[in-house]
């Protein structure tokens, strides 16, 4: 396990970038005013990672944000994803300059295709996603990338991809949580020196009513969420909290005066199903 001691801290990718250990979620923050004051709001809290998405609505919303925090560009870390009717090498090239205007951006410090069968692409999702890694592997080299990868993505699709990738995913971002540790796609990530990066990390809210979980959070003086977000750390994944609100934010920085034990993990480990299970990408409707 990686020494933690700090929300700066950072996990290396398999091309040798530095990424911080936990990010600041911005899936379902309303656009307009929430999304740029959250923003504001986690940055001044000590986060240095800001992950957003096309299919959010509101990466200009983040980019504002990210522009009146006073932070220099060059000490954030900006992600963002290829959204799912736009696969294919040249809407992914004309996607990726959308939203670099979006987030007013000259670079994205990641960038991941979101899903890897979209309905859009489900006839040719194997062709499709191999044009849109060629226009992302270009925009690495040209520097409009700093990293690019996968977001839920299981084995077959990434092997799929690195039949014609030149580049392996330096990150494969997908539903982690105590509920649902994808134990097959954590495997094929680590043999692939794959980051795996953990979006609900607090299982959509869901995790708060599990008793376990409010047991051992009592016993560690720590909130369920401070809890759960320090186990995603222990296991070695980046997790991706997501909130609106100030009092939260700061808390769910405050991950790094306390260990969990070995059978405390285990405990966590086994409650699988709890808040729900990864939705299957092969079988998604959007």
């Amino acid at each position: 396990m990686t020494q933690l001691t700090k929300l700066t801290d950072t996990y290396t990718l398999n091309n040798g970038t530095q990424i911080p250990i936990v990010g600041f979620g911005t899936w379902q923050t309303p656009d307009g005013d929430v999304a740029r004051q959250s923003v504001k709001t986690a940055i001044a809290a000590g986060y240095r990672h800001i992950d957003t998405a096309f299919a959010y609505g509101n990466e200009k919303s983040v980019g504002a944000g990210i522009r009146e925090s006073g932070i220099k560009r060059e000490n954030l870390w900006v992600t963002t994803k290829l959204t799912n009717d736009v696969h294919g090498y040249d809407k992914t090239k004309a996607a990726i300059e959308t939203s670099l205007q979006n987030l007013g951006l000259d670079y994205l410090d990641l960038y991941l295709i979101h899903w890897p069968n979209p309905i859009a692409s489900r006839a040719n999702w194997e062709a499709d996603n191999a044009g849109s890694w060629r226009a992302m592997e270009e925009a690495q080299k040209a520097g409009k990338l700093r990293a690019i990868g996968v977001s839920n993505f299981r084995p077959k699709h990434i092997d799929a991809l690195l039949k014609t990738a030149t580049v392996v995913p330096q990150v494969n971002q997908i539903f982690l949580n105590p509920s649902d540790l994808e134990p097959e796609v954590v495997a094929y990530n680590n043999a692939h020196h794959i980051l795996s990066e953990a979006y609900s990390p607090l299982g959509t809210g869901k995790i708060f009513t599990v008793p376990e979980l409010k047991e051992l959070a009592e016993k560690y003086a720590k909130s369920v969420a401070q809890l759960v977000l320090r186990w995603s750390l222990q296991h070695g994944f980046l997790p991706l909290p997501k909130s609106v609100h100030a009092d939260r934010i700061e808390a769910n920085t405050k991950l790094f005066d306390f260990e969990i034990t070995a059978a405390d993990m285990q405990k966590i480990d086994g409650l699988r199903g709890v808040a729900g299970l990864a939705a299957d990408p092969d079988t998604t409707t959007f």
